[in-house]
């Protein structure tokens, strides 16, 4: 039956999801004499599209995969009823009958609705297609209350869809803890944290009794084993799949004890003519239900087809899996159910302030990486991910606490799996790139499909990549993402020398795509740092990250801090009362914070403007602690106060803040100035920071604190005023212009080639020629300057977006809830909050 045998066979696939659809596309590659005429057939009425991306469909995303082309014949909104195995033909639901010399069964899965009483009320949906979503969308609107049955993945997309159409909810799970598939139990439990900290009730461990209806005939209630009630206008079930294999039932093919077509390690049934892929196959007892598997059996079928002496097999998959569920950063890999009756230990890091949970099994020697769970913090998942099975690159403890760098592509072994979505390892990567000469991701994903569904996997996929290239002596790229061949530093100047002012018309020119998480982002960055308008204006309002959607810090109980700037943390008696009666007026938190300012925690974002009102009008404007910008300048009351000072710090620190407020730069920026050597500002941890000196100030340069501190680097002496903020100015923009993505000052200087010295070639002795346009270019940004809170009152259109629910403007979000503790407000931990 390959490609050996007559040509013009015919292929008839049953369903078109994504298994099928990756089946057509690895034919089409291979079988390059076109030895199969193929026929897919699919009962929705679009062709295949990415289902993992299923709830961005809400966000307007399409996410139909590119036509086939030539050769391929498409049947959309028709279902296969009947295989005829003697004639070897299939019925369509429209009387269309097909003969085949191969069918491939793809029928996929369908949702699992328990059987409870009132299931097929009005108001219960599935969410599995882009018509559940479309119907849940209409449905939902001028309705206010959700339930999704059911805690995994895919529940808890849901669950955040509900929430993204203004509907207030709630997640029943029937298993002691979310993602029980995924996580162990404490992982599953500080997920739940972050879930209940973002305004959803979780109920786990409790199965659903009833739906009631209300006085309109529609569901209105969910009723729980023991009696409670879940108020619900709207319910989605998503507690698992059941795989669709009534055509093999029907046409008397084996089929699973729990559901499932059989098939062997070739994915072939027991008729030789027919074989099954995705989630509508049982392979080695065990039903797939993530993309990675059956993406994986979908490339052995094709190699089958096209030659008799294919020995390729299915012999399981790697279901590691990396995700982001509702802003909270979720990933596992290996077996982290392995224990002490498999030999193994387990290594646990819970911090429940921060939100983080960290668990890595390995072996009793403490030296093979067996699995692993994080929650609230994923960055270490690459690395650790690719070495399951093997050694461990550092010790446990600082691969769960970012001690060891991320793994490079050299250092991984060959069998590897860098993608487990398409069960690509490292050795395959490395001879793509060795023997098709490639020289990018873009190139490398397409070749192998490695990034190519969840992108979990590009960061190591880029490692790999240039270590690679670096070893065969070809130049690495410095590529922002996918869709930019250049780098950020690059990006920088083609918006500024060819005065692009959208995203859209910079990617039309100078991309590929759509963008992403990376790309949309920087280039809000770069078109704020040359002064394009406001952040919430037109299509810049859709590219920025979290914080700056609503100009305020996000919470973790989806509530917002506001922090009013106070230069130089010089503030009047007049000014903090003002702060002290909006915090009174709002009930919020009130902290002084480490930039000497004060923070006002727990405002409703319905609430933003109204306060911001009151600030503004008492002299007060934003603070950008929610944007990559400047932060603050910190001082001590230098000489004006001080025995000891010998110059104005106050006076210094002020006017560096006036005239660098809002400047937008690659990472936040922190500065100080102190009156003299004694250092009461901590000058010397800021991304440029001020000494005193008896002859003018002195400059440092590059320093940070955090997790890792870097101590500043002394730039430049004695110098006066206007000498002092020239330098700075000419430091921002030389940084603003040539950083990397999300890239601190004091790494920048680390990477600079000729480091400080080179700086001081810039932006000292103008080797570069350029201190002229720094020098503009800072002015501009400082001529230009406008409170962006005080821009947002003005207009109509901006305030809009201040609101908990889009279908009920001045509706506060009855699901965050306060304790009482020292006198002021804070959020109710999960278990406080009465049910």
């Amino acid at each position: 039956m390959g490609a050996d045998s007559e040509l013009d066979r015919r292929l008839v696939v049953a369903g078109h999801g994504p298994s099928a659809h990756r089946l057509v596309e690895a034919l089409r590659e291979r079988d390059t004499a076109r030895t199969w005429t193929i026929t897919v057939i699919g009962e929705e009425p679009r062709p295949a599209y990415d289902r993992v991306a299923l709830t961005a469909h809400l966000d307007g995303a399409d996410l139909v995969y590119p036509a086939h082309g030539g050769g391929v014949a498409v049947v959309t909104g028709e279902r296969v009823t009947a295989v005829d195995r003697a004639a070897r033909t299939v019925t369509t639901s429209a009387g269309r009958v097909a003969g085949y010399d191969a069918l491939v069964l793809a029928t996929g899965s369908a949702p699992f609705v328990p059987p409870v009483e009132g299931r097929d009320l009005p108001g219960v949906f599935a969410y599995r297609t882009i018509d559940d979503l479309d119907a849940l969308r209409e449905y939902a609107e001028g309705r206010a209350t959700a339930a999704v049955i059911g805690g995994g993945l895919l529940g808890l997309e849901a669950a955040r869809a509900l929430q993204g159409l203004g509907l207030r909810g709630a997640v029943v799970e029937v298993a002691p803890w979310l993602m029980p598939r995924q996580l162990d139990e404490g992982g599953g439990a500080m997920l739940r944290r972050h879930i209940e900290g973002l305004g959803l009730a979780v109920h786990a461990g409790v199965p659903v009794r009833a739906l009631e209806a209300g006085e309109d005939g529609a569901v209105r209630r969910v009723v729980l084993a023991g009696g409670a009630a879940i108020d619900a206008e709207v319910v989605v079930f998503s507690a698992g799949i059941r795989p669709r294999d009534e055509l093999a039932r029907a046409c008397g093919l084996p089929v699973g004890e729990r559901g499932g077509i059989v098939v062997d390690a070739s994915c072939r049934t027991d008729d030789p003519a027919i074989w099954a892929i995705g989630e509508c196959v049982e392979v080695g007892g065990t039903v797939y239900g993530l993309a990675g598997p059956c993406l994986a059996m979908a490339e052995v079928v094709a190699d089958r087809l096209l030659s008799d002496a294919s020995t390729a097999v299915f012999d399981g998959a790697d279901t590691s899996a990396k995700l982001k569920l509702m802003g909270v950063d979720v990933a596992a890999f290996g077996d982290p159910s392995a224990g002490p009756e498999r030999g193994a230990l387990s290594v646990t890091y819970t911090d429940p302030v921060a939100g983080v949970y960290k668990r890595l099994v390995v072996s009793d020697d403490a030296r093979t990486l067996l699995g692993g769970v994080l929650v609230g913090d994923a960055e270490p998942y690459g690395t650790l991910r690719a070495h399951v099975g093997g050694g461990l690159p550092d010790a446990p403890e600082r691969m769960l606490f970012g001690g060891a760098e991320p793994a490079g592509g050299g250092e991984l072994p060959g069998a590897a799996v860098v993608c487990s979505c398409n069960n690509v390892t490292a050795d395959r990567i490395r001879r793509a790139v060795s023997e098709h000469s490639l020289t990018d991701v873009p190139a490398v994903k397409d070749r192998t499909r490695a990034g190519t569904s969840c992108g979990s996997c590009v960061p190591l996929l880029k490692r790999i990549l240039d270590a690679e290239l670096t070893a065969a002596g070809i130049e690495v790229g410095t590529a922002l993402c996918e869709h930019f061949a250049h780098s950020r530093a690059e990006l920088f100047d083609i918006v500024r020398v060819r005065r692009i002012t959208s995203f859209t018309r910079l990617i039309e020119e100078h991309g590929t795509g759509r963008g992403c998480d990376i790309c949309k982002p920087a280039v809000a960055s770069i078109l704020a740092s040359l002064g394009n308008g406001h952040v919430l204006e037109g299509e810049q309002a859709a590219l920025q990250d979290t914080n700056d959607h609503f100009l305020a810090n996000l919470q973790r109980n989806g509530t917002y801090s506001v922090v009013p700037r106070v230069p130089g943390g010089e503030i009047t008696p007049a000014g903090l009362i003002a702060i002290g009666e909006v915090a009174r007026d709002f009930g919020l938190y009130t902290k002084i914070t480490g930039g000497q300012r004060i923070d006002l925690f727990g405002a409703r974002v319905e609430q933003l403007p109204e306060i911001w009102r009151r600030l503004t009008a008492a002299g007060f404007e934003s603070g950008h602690a929610y944007g990559k910008a400047l932060r603050t300048v910190k001082s001590c009351v230098g000489s004006a106060w001080c025995r000891y000072g010998v110059q104005d710090s106050t006076a210094m620190a002020i006017r560096l803040e006036l005239r660098y407020r809002g400047l937008r730069a690659p990472h936040k920026l922190k500065s100080a100035v102190s009156g003299c050597a004694r250092e009461c500002a901590e000058a010397q941890s800021k991304d440029f920071g001020v000494i005193a000196t008896e002859n003018g100030w002195n400059l440092y340069l590059a320093g940070n604190g955090g997790m890792r501190p870097r101590h500043a680097d002394l730039f430049a002496t004695d110098l006066a005023d206007d000498e002092l903020i020239t330098l700075i100015d000419r430091f921002l923009m030389y940084y603003i212009r040539t950083a990397d993505r999300l890239q601190r000052t004091a790494t920048w200087l680390e990477t600079l080639d000729g480091g400080l010295d080179h700086l001081r070639e810039v932006i000292v002795d103008d080797r570069l020629g350029i201190c002229a346009d720094l020098d503009a270019a800072m002015a501009r940004h400082v001529a230009a300057y406008s409170d962006e809170w005080r821009d947002t009152l003005d207009d109509p259109d901006r305030l809009a977006r201040f609101v908990s629910f889009v279908n009920a403007p001045h509706t506060p979000d009855p699901s965050i809830s306060f304790g009482v503790e020292r006198d002021q407000i804070r959020p109710l931990l999960p278990l406080e909050v009465k049910r």
